[in-house]
């Protein structure tokens, strides 16, 4: 196990250059530059100052050489600091927001997985019955569903026709007057509309998933066998199908783990979260360069580490898959 995890980390390091400097480049070919950007914004800006910010910035420089820098800078741990007027590290910028994102994004699977599991095993359990054809039917509704297009619904109808629910932000105005179980709630009540509607479209989609893995697992021979011994249908399905019919759902929780620092984009700049998300839309519509490829080596990092994980994880599912120094089965 020690080996392949070894080996496996020693494969991720030249992936993750490749993916570093894919998008380094699509990032300096994109049209715009920070210069140029902070130019408009100033009505008496000349070309002199223009030029003077890029070589303020380096851009002045090569391509390949802009990237050997950042690279060099990114092995020490330093992503330069912010092309916006605060000038902060841009690390900085992402502490503050990591944990509103990582809280978010947690709740968000939480009530995925805990709903979505039960949701797909009863399903599957119950073919074709009334309680199959309604999880059909959301699951389609989830499908086909925008979070955008849902989250201004929700919007629309707790916050504005209701009046139950704030509808952006984490917390109220008056937030540091209200007595200790008052903020609880002023934090629950602002979380709640975007958790929902995070986890509306990742409900359905898991659910499907799981009835359709834990159907198909119930088909095997070995499925078959176990009846015929007399086992209870019970023990049947909760102690030998659901555990093996489980490794799909492995598969995809080793692949959300990105977005648990990556955010919700859609989601934290519609209601107005102050998240990782909303922080990536922001730098990217100002060409902050050294904080987007700070979230980009975050992204591709635990992008990497999450299949890494969920390869690993098959061994302690399924007992029939063992992960040994020379190949994984």
């Amino acid at each position: 196990m020690l080996t392949y995890l070894i080996r496996r980390l020693l494969i991720s390091i030249p992936l993750l250059l490749g993916i570093l400097c894919l998008s380094f480049l699509m990032l300096k070919l994109a049209p715009g530059e920070p210069g140029v950007i902070q130019q408009d914004l100033q009505a008496r800006a000349t070309g002199a100052q223009r030029e003077t910010l890029r070589q303020l910035y380096g851009l002045d420089k090569p391509i390949y050489v802009q990237f050997g820098r950042w690279l060099w800078r990114v092995i020490r741990l330093d992503f330069g600091r912010s092309y916006s007027p605060d000038g902060r590290a841009a690390l900085d910028k992402i502490a503050e927001r990591i944990p509103i994102t990582l809280g978010l994004n947690v709740l968000e699977l939480l009530i995925i997985f805990s709903v979505a599991v039960p949701l797909g095993i009863l399903s599957a359990t119950r073919q074709y019955s009334a309680f199959d054809k309604s999880m059909t039917l959301f699951v389609f509704v989830g499908f086909a569903t925008p979070d955008f297009w849902l989250a201004l619904l929700m919007m629309i109808l707790f916050g504005v026709q209701l009046g139950w629910l704030p509808m952006s932000g984490l917390r109220s105005l008056n937030f540091e007057y209200l007595d200790f179980w008052a903020q609880v709630w002023d934090i629950l009540s602002h979380l709640l509309l975007p958790v929902l509607v995070a986890s509306f479209g990742g409900l359905a989609y898991l659910s499907r998933l799981m009835r359709g893995s834990l159907l198909e697992v119930v088909r095997q021979d070995y499925i078959r066998t176990a009846r015929a011994k007399g086992l209870p249908e019970g023990d049947v399905i909760y102690k030998h199908a659901v555990r093996n019919a489980v490794i799909p759902v492995v598969t995809l929780l080793g692949m959300m783990l990105p977005g648990l620092l990556g955010g919700s984009v859609f989601i934290e700049t519609v209601f107005a979260i102050p998240g990782m998300g909303q922080l990536f839309v922001q730098s990217a519509f100002s060409r902050d360069e050294p904080v987007l490829m700070a979230l980009i080596v975050i992204g591709a990092s635990l992008s990497l580490l999450g299949n890494i994980l969920a390869d690993v994880s098959y061994g302690l599912v399924d007992p029939r898959i063992r992960v040994s120094g020379r190949e994984a089965r």
